[in-house]
């Protein structure tokens, strides 16, 4: 928050913040936002695609004058999403294509009717089933952390682990390198990173903004858990994921080096120099 406060300017017009960030599972303080926001007469946006159907949200307690939403996160179909606006006092909106008309000429198209009414029941069933899936992904993801941290030494979780959505968890296993860590658990649907920049050979910047080293953060590996996710593909996860970090660590002499007792802050390593 002193950050923010510190980022904001008298020419600041918006903030937009990420309600749940998608590769570590952190929550953000979006009443505490909102409330500075109001205060400062600056509108305040929040992309709340991990939040949605799986955590309250108020947005006249929260003060969120725009919210975007998408239907795939919470089991809707593909290619539709949504955008919440303040009515009161009323957020002036400028359309970025002209056409139709269509979304009372904020967003020109024909409408596809069968996504808006699949997002619709999607919502209708999360809000439904919201606790259930909540005890369930809690149950699960507390499985899933301590067969992790009881049973693989040196691993790190990233995020905080108080103020989190349980069904992201993303763990750095120290000597190992997490491209080769995806590779022998080609069978398991997690990512190195976030999905949108998993492509990329670059650490993540949101684990390099924590100030994790680049070790760190090419070593990590995140975890989903979701509605349809069962106590057998935990263990499942977890046999594997032991197994293979195991062998992964074998082939490192740094994780040797380690074993023998060795600080490897305390090295020097040179580098031989071809002209």
């Amino acid at each position: 928050m002193d950050e923010l406060k510190a980022a904001m300017r008298d020419d600041t017009i918006m903030v937009s913040v990420m309600a749940v960030n998608n590769e570590i599972g952190t929550l953000q303080p979006l009443k505490e936002i909102g409330e500075l926001c109001r205060s400062r007469k600056i509108v305040f946006h929040t992309d709340a695609a991990q939040m949605l159907g799986k955590m309250p949200i108020d947005v006249d307690e929260m003060k969120i004058d725009l919210m975007s939403m998408s239907s795939h996160k919470i089991y809707g179909p593909k290619g539709i999403g949504a955008l919440y606006v303040r009515r009161r006092p009323r957020i002036r909106l400028e359309p970025i294509m002209s056409g139709g008309g269509q979304e009372r000429g904020l967003r020109s198209g024909t409408l596809p009717h069968s996504l808006c009414v699949g997002f619709g029941a999607a919502c209708e069933i999360a809000s439904k089933e919201r606790q259930f899936d909540t005890e369930w992904i809690e149950a699960l993801s507390e499985k899933l952390r301590k067969g992790i941290e009881d049973n693989i030494p040196q691993v790190v979780r990233n995020g905080d682990p108080e103020y989190n959505y349980p069904g992201c968890l993303n763990y750095s296993f120290a000597y190992v390198e997490g491209e080769s860590l995806l590779m022998a658990l080609k069978n398991i649907a997690v990512s190195s990173g976030s999905a949108c920049t998993s492509a990329s050979l670059e650490p993540s910047y949101v684990l390099r903004a924590l100030g994790v080293d680049d070790e760190l953060a090419h070593s990590s590996l995140r975890f989903g858990i979701g509605r349809f996710t069962t106590e057998d593909e935990v263990d499942f996860v977890l046999d594997l994921l032991k197994k293979h970090v195991v062998r992964l660590r074998e082939m490192s002499p740094l994780w040797e080096m380690v074993q023998e007792g060795i600080d490897l802050k305390t090295i020097q390593w040179s580098q031989d120099e071809h002209h």
